[in-house]
């Protein structure tokens, strides 16, 4: 394999590390599911490209067709459903941060956590 047909590889990696830096290192949450939609369409690519045969055909049999090669349908099927989860998931996630939004006035993650230090020190106060 030449250097330039693994670039792909290379691009998927710059991607996957991209989204898990969001992740760990933001503090906002709408920012953490922008990194969380990263990564996911990073593994989306790894799999589409490693799926890609040079000089596959659609699996389609033609009679005479003799020795073709064919690329496998299957991991395009698995990441088009994977795409579909990636959108509930993003979805299910966005509602989320709405609701704390309206239940506590932020979506930082550091004040979310000193909120709720809060809370429970109150309660402890309040037994």
């Amino acid at each position: 394999m030449a250097l330039l047909e693994l670039g792909q590889y290379g691009f998927v990696i710059v991607l996957l590390m991209i989204g898990l830096y969001v992740l760990i290192a933001r503090d906002n949450l709408v920012k953490k599911m922008m990194g969380l939609g990263i990564f996911q369409a990073a593994i989306i690519l790894l799999y589409i490209s490693m799926a890609k045969v040079r000089g596959g055909t659609a699996p389609i049999l033609i009679e005479g067709g003799g020795d073709v090669v064919y690329s496998n349908p299957l991991p395009h099927v698995l990441m088009l459903t994977a795409i579909v989860v990636a959108v509930a998931t993003t979805g299910l996630g966005l509602a989320i941060i709405v609701r704390i939004f309206e239940s506590y006035g932020t979506i930082e993650e550091s004040e979310l956590r000193e909120l709720d230090r809060s809370s429970d020190k109150a309660d402890r106060g309040a037994r």
